[in-house]
């Protein structure tokens, strides 16, 4: 048998696996249950304290979740509270500082508008860091955008979380 073809029939052997093994995706439609992406839509994101890192984390979410703008049609209420903190990590033999680490940490609670009992909670954090250099204008972008960046990266994360829970929750 030519190696092309015995890669071919595995390929194929390994489909058939998969397919039985209850695998599917998180985000997609199956069968008659909406995909994650349409319950997203449902999701009213409250603003976030925080000044620009929450800021930018709720934007991150309104745009991951393609989330409604209004809270009147919403279904749910994603509600998420932000804590900040900036630590030096690099320090020269002169005590100056030349490395930042950025530690965002996010708790979220997301309920149902009708009912307003908690559907699901989570803690998601992330840590980035920025640089200190000569010009401080340089150091200030490069210290918000550890922050966005920390902001896209929970955002992410939370909508991973929640397309799990909604997963789970169709399928039981």
């Amino acid at each position: 048998m030519s190696g092309r073809v015995f890669e071919t029939l595995f390929v194929a052997a390994l489909a058939c696996c998969t397919a039985g093994c209850g695998f599917h995706p998180l985000y997609g439609r199956t069968g008659s249950s909406a995909g994650g992406q349409q319950v997203f839509n449902s999701i009213y994101v409250e603003p976030i304290d925080g000044e620009r890192a929450g800021y930018e984390l709720r934007n991150s979410l309104i745009d991951l979740l393609e989330g409604t703008e209004r809270p009147q049609v919403a279904l749910y209420r994603l509600k998420v509270t932000v804590k900040q903190t900036i630590e030096g990590t690099a320090v020269q033999t002169n005590g100056s500082i030349t490395r930042y680490s950025y530690t965002m940490v996010a708790n979220y609670e997301l309920s149902d508008i009708h009912s307003g009992k908690d559907v699901t909670k989570g803690t998601e954090s992330t840590v980035s860091g920025y640089d200190v250099v000569a010009s401080p204008y340089a150091t200030l972008v490069a210290q918000q955008d550890a922050q966005k960046l920390g902001a896209r990266d929970i955002a992410d994360r939370i909508r991973i979380d929640l397309g799990v829970y909604f997963s789970k929750r169709s399928s039981s």
